[in-house]
């Protein structure tokens, strides 16, 4: 159970639907450490398991985590195969608390680009827990918000050319309906640890209206008074979506 004061300064009403968090810092926490890289994102994985059990407890409806981007193959072999191994390891440990805890495991990305073993055992665990409407835990695995706006288009260019799709018929909920997220709500709160304020490529489309939220914690020490602050700072901003601050409350 949640066991911080900051749990006080918390709105049950207001909470953000969806958050999205791009994890970083796993290597500068190893190198701070003394450690090498690839215990930073063991240890990232910890937190992964903190962050998801506050989500649950929240009643969040959907959680985002930017795993491993399209640019992330670059990184050295030896760094890309433990990480590999990591989800592996991850995905068989978790399956069960995720079937237990009533946790939909969703992902997004080119997951053909994975290792096979994996791609199996990721569409194992989106089946397993289709049915569960709890918290939608999502990771994002080898993703690129440009790749995704790119295969939207081809999709819609694809049904044109059949025909089941006029030019004139294409607006946002027809590009939304070919996005990986179409079947989850608009993030409402963006994090990013370790300092870094950029997006880098993450849900470029769905974010137009999100709230942003940067800080210098890295991902391994990123505690559960850490997402708690940030879902603070989410309830004291004013969401105006373009309108002016008298026309939302006259709605």
């Amino acid at each position: 159970m949640i066991n911080s004061p900051l749990i006080q300064q918390i709105d049950s009403k207001r909470l953000p639907r969806h958050i999205a968090i791009i994890m970083d810092g796993n290597g500068r926490w190893a190198k701070k450490n003394f450690m090498p890289r690839v215990e930073g994102h063991r240890q990232g994985v910890k937190t992964v398991d903190r962050i998801v059990t506050l989500c649950t407890e929240l009643h969040i409806e959907a959680l985002t985590l930017y795993s491993f981007s399209g640019e992330n193959w670059n990184r050295p072999r030896p760094e890309v195969n433990a990480l590999m191994k990591i989800l592996d390891r991850y995905l068989h440990r978790e399956l069960d608390r995720m079937n237990r805890e009533n946790i939909r495991f969703n992902t997004i990305g080119c997951i053909d680009e994975l290792p096979i073993d994996i791609q199996k055992l990721i569409r194992h665990a989106e089946d397993y827990t289709r049915a569960n409407d709890g918290l939608i835990l999502t990771l994002a695995l080898s993703y690129g918000g440009r790749q995704d706006i790119l295969e939207a288009v081809r999709k819609i260019a694809t049904q044109v050319r059949e025909g089941s799709l006029a030019i004139e018929d294409i607006d946002f909920p027809v590009l939304e309906s070919c996005l990986s997220t179409h079947d989850l709500p608009e993030p409402d709160l963006l994090i990013r640890t370790s300092g870094e304020l950029r997006i880098s490529n993450f849900l470029l489309y769905q974010i137009a209206y999100t709230e942003l939220h940067y800080t210098r914690v890295l991902w391994p020490d990123f505690k559960e008074e850490d997402l708690l602050t940030a879902i603070i700072d989410f309830q004291k901003r004013e969401r105006r979506f373009g309108m002016t601050q008298e026309q939302i409350v006259e709605a």
